[in-house]
């Protein structure tokens, strides 16, 4: 099991999502932003106790991770989401629908949050 890294993907989003919201000049923006920072942690931390759970192990490695460059709120969090996306397959066991659909329900955050901040900006 190395889904800490997954689990790190989503920590660095949120952290880069929260500085966003505070910088922003835009209330939309602004708004979409607080929501995916404060949705992320607990969806993140129930993809961790699941992992858990059915491995019986605890994840112990969960690294700090750093953006990348400055790029914007929008490719930054697409770079996370397709990183997610890469890694879930390798991370989970494709059959392992439970799991699954908690990544699932990650990505669906990611880019309700992202059709928010292009719509509305």
């Amino acid at each position: 099991m190395n889904v800490g890294n997954l689990i790190a993907v989503c920590f660095l989003s949120r952290e880069v999502a929260h500085r966003e919201h505070l910088r922003t000049d835009s209330y939309a923006a602004h708004k979409a932003l607080e929501e995916f920072y404060t949705g992320i942690v607990p969806l993140a931390d129930a993809l961790a106790e699941a992992c858990m759970g059915r491995h019986k192990a605890v994840i112990k490695d969960i690294p700090y991770l750093a953006p990348e460059g400055k790029p914007d709120i929008i490719s930054q969090l697409e770079m996370h989401l397709a990183a997610i996306e890469a890694q879930r397959y390798r991370d989970l066991d494709k059959t392992d629908t439970a799991l699954q659909n908690l990544v699932d329900e990650i990505v669906e955050l990611y880019l309700s949050t992202l059709y928010m901040l292009r719509r509305f900006k």
